[in-house]
């Protein structure tokens, strides 16, 4: 009869970090590319930049590095720290899917 629907985040005086930027960066990692991993997301690539820019802001760590132009075109990498932030957000996302799935079933399941 009900759905489960949440959405979780991370916040520091304001959201911070959610599955929008989780899926930017996933995408950065990928593709080695902020314009092609906006793109996937159907974003816009200034959109894209001033999230990546006020999450940095908030967090106080900077979380690509870029290199433009040259031969082959520009370049984003994950620093070492949004590497961490993605792997422990996307542990703790899966593990909370897990627990609330759970306590859903136990109370809604047998409607």
């Amino acid at each position: 009869m009900y759905k489960l629907k949440y959405k979780i985040w991370l916040d520091k005086d304001g959201k911070v970090f959610g599955e929008g930027p989780c899926f930017l960066l996933k995408g950065i990692e990928k593709h080695g590319s902020l314009t092609s991993a906006a793109r996937e997301l159907k974003m816009s690539y200034s959109q894209a930049y001033n999230l990546i820019k006020n999450i940095e802001e908030k967090l106080g760590f900077t979380l690509i590095t870029s290199q433009t132009g040259g031969p082959g075109g520009g370049k984003s990498e994950l620093t070492a720290e949004a590497r961490l932030l993605l792997e422990k957000y996307t542990n703790f996302h899966q593990e909370c899917q897990v627990q609330l799935e759970q306590i859903f079933q136990k109370h809604f399941g047998k409607d």
